[in-house]
């Protein structure tokens, strides 16, 4: 077995925990794998895997290792495409990182038609709130709402999305219903704070052609999206997020806008990626793909 196809078999059996499972994905025998990584761990001088009757992961060397494996290995993929001229047609495993509400609300709801389009694309795809250090866990691009605020990444503005302000029908026939943003000191919201800092989330509006920034009591803070909506639909507080986000509750009634006189300044949804994976074939028809998605639900830039 050459250097790349041990490396390959390596990360596997980082991913899947398992000789067995990782030796049946790259149809190998085990005892095939075994030597192998036996080989690997030898020429490095060090113990890459811990081996018990249940599971395989990586030693601390290991999980180093394992972390620059994965962008030699993206490396060469696209080194790969670039010279069999498959730009057009690009192939390997693309590792994705969204939001929960893009991912379940706007691209899976599609991405069939991605793999149509691209069938030798492979996609393995985590989702949450939290901050991913991209080169790090070796993550391909993100798709996230807000500002960027690491310039070390490249970023792709994908749309600016909407946002609505609103509650319960129990919640508005208690505390009454606010027709102007100076009223909101007398009512209560659902707090909306960062999982990864210390931060909370006041909401905006334009008022008379500026911006204004209105911090809200709280009795109830979340740090999920999902979260943030059920509050609201208990009576917990008015909440202030992307309308596509709650849009089934407004037609239904669970769910009430208020304030439409005095819009937001809209979330702003963006693709994030690496320097260095910039020219990769796999990001590149993922970012023009997922672009055009957006600007379809959204609107262009």
């Amino acid at each position: 077995m050459d250097r790349f196809e041990a490396l390959r078999l390596f990360t596997r059996i980082v991913e899947l925990g398992s000789f067995t499972r990782a030796a049946g994905v790259l149809d190998l025998p085990k005892a095939t794998a075994t030597h192998a990584i036996k080989e690997l761990e030898a020429s490095l001088g060090v113990r890459l895997l811990e081996r018990t009757t249940r599971q395989v992961r990586p030693t601390l060397d290991g999980q180093a290792y394992y972390e620059r494996c994965v962008h030699v290995l993206a490396e060469l993929d696209d080194a790969d495409s670039a010279l069999r001229s498959v730009a057009s047609n690009p192939r390997g495993t693309l590792r994705l990182d969204l939001h929960g509400s893009h991912a379940t609300g706007i691209i899976l709801p599609r991405i069939d038609e991605f793999r149509a389009r691209y069938p030798h694309i492979d996609l393995a795809i985590s989702s949450g709130d939290r901050l991913v250090d991209l080169v790090r866990e070796g993550v391909d691009c993100v798709v996230r709402a807000g500002n960027p605020r690491d310039s070390s990444l490249v970023a792709k503005r994908l749309a600016l999305m909407p946002e609505a302000t609103c509650a319960s029908p129990d919640y508005l026939a208690y505390f009454g219903t606010p027709k102007h943003p100076d009223e909101l000191s007398a009512h209560q919201s659902v707090g909306f704070f960062s999982s990864n800092r210390d931060v909370r989330y006041p909401f905006e509006f334009i008022v008379d052609g500026e911006l204004r920034e209105v911090a809200l009591n709280s009795w109830i803070s979340v740090n999920e999206a999902e979260c943030y909506v059920a509050a609201a639909l208990r009576g917990c507080g008015l909440i202030q997020l992307p309308r596509h986000h709650i849009e089934p509750h407004l037609r239904d009634g669970r769910l009430v806008e208020v304030l439409s006189d005095y819009r937001s300044p809209g979330v702003p949804v963006s693709v994030l990626y690496p320097q260095h994976r910039q020219l990769s074939p796999r990001v590149r028809v993922f970012v023009d793909w997922v672009s055009v998605l957006f600007a379809e639900k959204f609107g262009g830039m």
